[in-house]
């Protein structure tokens, strides 16, 4: 049975990064395994129309990538004196079990995020580096997501694989010994990932599935692994969050507000599971950042309506979360729920407090923020202002056409 290109590109959406993830931890090295990768898939096209797709595309994409590595680096090796180790190395995995694991976990995109995630590496280059070759995301992505030009973005994940390679930084998840102090790093680029998909940081879709499907994915692996409070807690965020993503658009793709969300579409199963971790991530007494957000949105989720949820007891966790984490978008979050308790103008004093400051000042939604309680005072000139600046601040088509919209209501 023939194999259709777009039978093909299906299975470099779904298995390229996963793909990427084994030919690393088997080849040592991120540029010969991308190679690997990309000679594996051109082979792919090649064989697949004519001799159809194998029953374990996986499998044959690893092994059609790490022999054409192998093939290739013998024949530079005979040019090259300086890659005789690494001829030396690659030699050894000409054995299909070769660098198989029996201990620890047995994911190969878990080992990469610990990698990616290694404390030699700078805070920003871990980011990076694991959005680009565990989540796939071009530096163009990368760069709109952290308001910063692609060219730094590339020098990051050079400079990031280049340490690895020159500190022999393992591609393994780390001892039982070594993981808390290294969980942190972890959770947050793991987090990162999930609100790339969540709300995409450009493009005319609201949401990346693929991303936050997978963030969920490494999030239960690290569960399974580490359960921490503050990683079950996250799992439970991310839960949270993803059980609305089908009440979130309309049939046409534009984004409905929470408020005016369709809850008889959010995904229940999704939502008790996540209730069950916050519940024990909470009993602990070690409930971190995470479990209080994930107690922040279970709050939301078990309401039965807009007007029924408990935005006291919302103000109040947000109190004892500014308290772990004091950043300016904390406090952004709280001033519109006390704006939800206590009143739109309660709200606004608070916002503004933080504009104020310059904190947050290119930050789209503080500023979307600020229009909307000015909407809901009357003050349509404020309003019209920052809809207007929150506009030029993104670059997510549907969050465009919302403001955009709310700005044309008040310009009647």
């Amino acid at each position: 049975m023939e194999t259709s290109t777009a039978a093909i590109e299906a299975v470099y959406r779904s298995e390229s990064r996963r793909v990427l993830a084994t030919l690393i931890r088997l080849l040592g090295d991120f540029d010969i395994a991308e190679e690997a990768l990309h000679e594996a898939f051109v082979a792919a096209v090649e064989q697949w129309p004519r001799d159809g797709m194998p029953d374990n595309p996986r499998a044959w994409l690893v092994s059609t990538g790490r022999f054409k590595a192998i093939d290739r680096i013998r024949r530079r090796a005979k040019y090259d004196v300086s890659l005789e180790d690494v001829a030396e190395h690659i030699e050894n995995l000409a054995d299909p079990s070769a660098g198989e694991e029996r201990e620890g976990v047995e994911d190969d995109r878990l080992r990469l995020v610990f990698t990616c995630c290694h404390p030699a590496l700078a805070p920003e280059a871990q980011v990076a580096l694991t959005l680009r070759e565990v989540c796939g995301l071009t530096t163009e992505e990368i760069a709109r997501a952290h308001l910063i030009n692609p060219p730094t973005v590339a020098q990051r994940i050079v400079r990031a694989k280049a340490k690895i390679r020159d500190a022999r930084i393992p591609y393994e998840v780390p001892g039982r010994g070594e993981l808390p102090e290294r969980l942190a790093s972890v959770l947050r680029v793991i987090y990162l990932v999930f609100n790339e998909g969540y709300l995409a940081s450009s493009g005319d879709s609201l949401t990346r599935h693929d991303l936050s499907s997978e963030a969920i994915r490494l999030g239960r692996l690290l569960v399974e692994l580490l359960p921490e409070p503050e990683a079950v807690g996250l799992l439970a965020l991310m839960l949270l969050h993803e059980s609305r993503r089908a009440a979130r658009t309309s049939a046409d793709g534009e984004i409905v507000l929470l408020p005016d969300q369709d809850r008889s579409l959010w995904n229940r199963e999704q939502i008790a599971d996540a209730v069950r971790l916050v519940e024990a991530a909470l009993a602990t007494g070690r409930a971190g950042p995470y479990a209080i957000q994930a107690a922040i949105a279970a709050l939301h989720a078990e309401a039965p309506s807009a007007e029924a949820t408990d935005w006291r007891e919302i103000v109040a966790l947000y109190d004892v979360l500014l308290a772990m984490d004091a950043s300016p978008v904390v406090e952004l979050n709280r001033a519109v729920a006390v704006a939800m308790r206590d009143g739109p103008a309660a709200g606004l004093a608070r916002v503004d407090a933080i504009l104020d400051r310059g904190d947050l000042a290119q930050y789209y939604l503080a500023h979307a923020a600020r229009a909307d309680l000015c909407r809901r005072l009357g003050r349509n000139d404020d309003a019209r202002a920052a809809y207007r600046r929150a506009l030029d601040l993104t670059s997510q088509g549907p969050e465009q056409r919302f403001l955009a919209k709310r700005l044309a209501e008040l310009e009647k």
